[in-house]
């Protein structure tokens, strides 16, 4: 690994915004919006390899496994967003999505920049979360040479773990410590090295896809509709009655009668309505399917 960082495309001056600080706000704004629209044709080039990292973490974590989000800086605090964001809507429990990020929770609000280059501490945050070889761990880094996820990768690699990498630099150094690289060529950022914008923004991408597409195939979706939201507010109660509605075809009234005798919970107030069953007994029939609802709801009774 060379110690400058002109090789990379991430740290390239980009053409278009050369004159940027002459730029009128409109310009300015008009060329920014441009330049992230090349975030989600990157993403596009680049299905395949999301395609086999979404089928190896839903293969892992129906097999007890854990899926781990490594990052330092803007990386670690993308993790974090979207693991933070699955327990609320697909009701799994915290544990099953977990973010670590160089200079711990902290460096999620203070920047603790240093800590990036500590490879031997993406190592041992992993070794303390005991890893094992039933785990995928993904390395998130723009620039694809950070020491602390590249750290996390080599060690999660040698325990066994399914690796994926997520980065914005062609044959970049975290993608040869993974059996699944992710490359999302977004090209040089509207201000130069700024990897906050568009390679955020790719790799923000990414995640929502890695998240929601391994959820809706461990069945915690029902057409496109959020059945194991955790309803435990009043905005979320609200929300998972237009569900009940949508699902089950049936009044807001029905649809808040059933939810309150399925305790809050969205999947089995939709079987009561779906199939005119009690409570107990649509539990019995998501239990009897692995608690996939349309399985349940298609089931002969």
């Amino acid at each position: 690994m060379t110690d400058s960082l002109t090789y990379l495309t991430t740290e390239q001056r980009n053409e278009r915004t050369i004159h940027m600080d002459q730029m009128t706000t409109v310009e300015m704004l008009t060329v920014m919006n441009d330049e992230d629209h090349k975030a989600a044709e990157a993403v596009k080039k680049v299905l395949p390899a999301i395609t086999k990292a979404v089928d190896h973490i839903t293969e892992a974590l129906k097999s007890g496994g854990r899926l781990f989000y490594v990052g330092a800086g803007t990386s670690g605090r993308l993790g974090v967003l979207d693991a933070s964001e699955c327990p609320p809507t697909f009701m799994v429990d915290p544990s099953l999505v977990q973010a670590v990020m160089a200079g711990g929770g902290g460096a999620f609000t203070e920047a603790k920049e240093n800590s990036e280059d500590n490879e031997k501490q993406g190592r041992e945050d992993l070794k303390a979360r005991e890893l094992t070889k039933q785990d995928v761990v993904v390395g998130i880094t723009a620039s694809g040479r950070t020491p602390y996820p590249i750290g996390a990768l080599a060690y999660a690699g040698k325990m066994g773990a399914f690796t994926i990498s997520l980065s914005c630099n062609d044959h970049s150094e975290i993608s040869k410590k993974a059996a699944c690289p992710i490359e999302v060529i977004v090209g040089p950022e509207v201000l130069t090295g700024s990897t906050r914008l568009k390679s955020a923004t790719a790799h923000k991408m990414v995640l929502n896809m890695l998240s929601t597409a391994v959820m809706v195939k461990l069945g915690k979706v029902y057409e496109n509709l959020m059945v194991d939201v955790h309803a435990n507010n009043y905005k979320l109660r609200e929300r998972a009655k237009s569900i009940l509605m949508e699902a089950a075809g049936t009044s807001y009234e029905e649809a808040e009668e059933a939810l309150q005798k399925a305790q809050h919970q969205v999947k089995p107030a939709i079987v009561m309505l779906k199939k005119k069953v009690s409570f107990q007994a649509a539990g019995r029939l998501l239990d009897a399917h692995g608690g996939k609802l349309r399985d349940a709801v298609e089931a002969e009774t």
